[in-house]
């Protein structure tokens, strides 16, 4: 263990992990993951404890619930999807990249509000108001499965059935496509002029590999090849996947939260879980990440939604522990 934590370290200019360890009422969250993660604690160490805890009592937790009305939802009713990113949807996605505690009966009832109005006939989650099929895309419903299975949702027949769905919208199984919303197999999207989309993919792909190996159906396996297969079609590092009219320069903008886009290092995140840490094709990848650090091996937050949210995360333009966060979680699983 301390041999493999040398390997990893090695590619750092400096430690940031007793940075992201400390204290910090602002973002708690980073304290209980870097515990957890990078440091391999327990979850029944008392500081692992002591930071869950934090979460619920301190930075943006306690901002987004105050913010929940009482029926569950945040702003108004519905689908959740709109105001961005003020709305259900954005709150429950966030509230799992926070590490909020799954139990709180807050949360659940947020869960409950989305998973009874949200979901169209298809059994996918809807961006629009009224939930109905042509709303269902590849980026909604992978974050919000990714979310709803860290918050204790993988056994609900419902989360089971998008999942199915989000599997099937890929590889084309017993699937019917609209003109908008999903409009065919690999990430075809509206959104992206009918073309794969790689910020659905990510998406996507982040939420059937967040399934155990030994729970996941043949065709969320066959999906994941499918999402593999797409994602490095091209060099992450370059990201020129189909698109609209050109490159996306938020695919350069490290940040956090991600929302519906995506970058270069979430990218690089999924396919490493996939196993591809030590395939050629992601060499330029993780070169890019590594030549972002600073000198105390921290990452700045270039990207950012703060005014936006109910509550602002961190600085955009200064070393972020998020950032350094997902950084590590990557360059830990290459090592």
């Amino acid at each position: 263990m301390r041999r493999k934590a040398m390997m990893w370290k090695a590619l750092l200019k400096d430690d940031p992990i007793p940075w992201l360890a400390e204290s910090d009422p602002a973002n708690p969250g980073v304290r209980y993951f870097a515990l957890r993660e990078l440091l391999d604690r327990s979850e029944d160490d008392p500081e692992v404890g002591e930071a869950r805890a934090a979460i619920m009592t301190t930075g943006p937790v306690p901002a987004i619930l105050d913010a929940q009305y009482p029926e569950g939802y945040w702003v108004k009713p519905g689908s959740g999807y709109a105001p961005k990113y003020r709305g259900t949807v954005w709150q429950i996605i966030l509230l799992a990249e926070l590490g909020t505690e799954p139990n709180d009966e807050r949360v659940r009832r947020g869960c409950e509000y989305l998973l009874n109005h949200g979901i169209a006939a298809n059994g996918a989650f809807s961006a629009y108001q009224k939930p109905v099929p042509s709303g269902s895309i590849h980026c909604l419903n992978g974050n919000l499965l990714y979310a709803l299975l860290r918050l204790g949702y993988a056994e609900d027949p419902r989360v089971q059935t998008a999942l199915d769905w989000q599997a099937r919208a890929i590889t084309g199984e017993g699937i019917q496509y609209l003109k908008s919303g999903t409009a065919g197999p690999c990430f075809a999207c509206s959104v992206n002029l009918g073309q794969p989309c790689a910020w659905g993919a990510n998406k996507a792909m982040k939420a059937l590999i967040a399934v155990p190996p030994d729970q996941r159906t043949p065709v969320m396996q066959r999906a994941i090849e499918v999402g593999a297969e797409f994602l490095l079609s091209r060099d992450p590092a370059v990201a020129d996947y189909p698109y609209t009219e050109r490159v996306s320069s938020t695919w350069f903008k490290f940040g956090f939260p991600l929302s519906y886009w995506s970058d270069v290092l979430e990218t690089t995140a999924v396919l490493v879980e996939l196993g591809y840490a030590n395939d050629p094709r992601l060499a330029n990848a993780l070169q890019l990440i590594l030549s972002k650090q600073d000198a105390q091996g921290r990452w700045k937050l270039e990207n950012t939604l703060n005014g936006k949210m109910w509550a602002d995360i961190e600085q955009k333009g200064k070393p972020s522990k998020w950032v350094t966060l997902r950084a590590l979680r990557v360059l830990k699983r290459v090592a």
